[in-house]
C-alpha cells in the first residue's frame, strides 16, 4: 500500500497491534540530477560568454550613444532649420543638449576629451558646439577609453556622417599614410 510518498508495510507493533511501517524516499533521482546540471551547465555556455569582454562592451555601447547623440542633433538641426546646442562637460564627463525634445543630459564614465579643428584636443573643462540648419561647423571627435582601450566617436561637418573607430587602428592608419608620403 502506498500513501503518497511513503510505503506502508505491515509490520506487528507490540502494545498497539496495528501493523504500520513507513518508508520515506526523500533525495533525487540520478536522472533529475542530470537534467537540472544540462540546463544549469546551458544557461551557463550562454551567459558566460557575454560577460567576458563586458568592460569593452560597455565602451562600445557609450561610443554607439554618444554617436547617436550627434547624429541626432546634426539631423534635427538641418531638418527643422533650428539651431541646437551640444555642451561637454569634460570635469564631470557629463553631455547635456537642447535639442528638439528639450534639455537632455547623460552620464558618459569612459570619455576623456574632444577634438575639434578650433580648438584642438581638450581634455578638461567646457565645450560648447552648436549645430545650425547647416548642421555642425566643424569635425568633432570625442575620445574614450576603457582599460587600455581607446575609441573616437566622430562626426564629419560635410557630410554629417557619423562614425565610431578604434583609435589604435585609426592611428596605424594614419601614421601608415604618412610613409607612403
Amino acid at each position: 500500500m502506498q500513501n503518497g510518498r511513503c510505503r506502508v508495510k505491515s509490520v506487528k507493533r507490540k502494545r498497539s497491534g496495528k501493523s504500520a511501517f513507513c518508508i520515506f524516499r526523500y533525495g533525487f533521482t540520478l536522472i533529475e540530477l542530470v537534467v537540472v546540471l544540462f540546463v544549469v551547465s546551458l544557461v551557463m555556455a550562454v551567459l558566460l560568454p557575454s560577460f567576458t569582454g563586458f568592460g569593452e562592451n560597455r565602451l562600445k555601447a557609450e561610443a554607439r550613444e554618444m554617436a547617436s547623440i550627434l547624429r541626432y542633433m546634426n539631423d534635427s538641426a538641418i531638418t527643422r532649420k533650428e539651431t541646437y546646442s551640444l555642451k561637454f562637460d569634460l570635469d564631470k564627463n557629463i553631455v547635456s543638449w537642447k535639442g528638439p525634445d528639450g534639455e537632455k543630459a547623460k552620464e558618459f564614465n569612459d570619455m576623456t576629451g574632444v577634438t575639434s579643428e578650433s580648438k584642438g584636443m581638450v581634455s578638461k573643462g567646457e565645450l560648447i558646439f552648436f549645430f545650425d540648419p547647416l548642421g555642425v561647423r566643424e569635425n568633432l571627435d570625442v575620445h574614450m577609453s576603457k582599460d587600455n582601450k581607446n575609441m573616437v566617436v566622430s562626426i564629419n561637418h560635410l557630410s554629417g556622417r557619423v562614425k565610431i573607430e578604434d583609435e589604435s587602428e585609426r592611428l596605424e592608419n594614419e601614421t601608415g599614410n604618412e610613409h607612403e608620403k
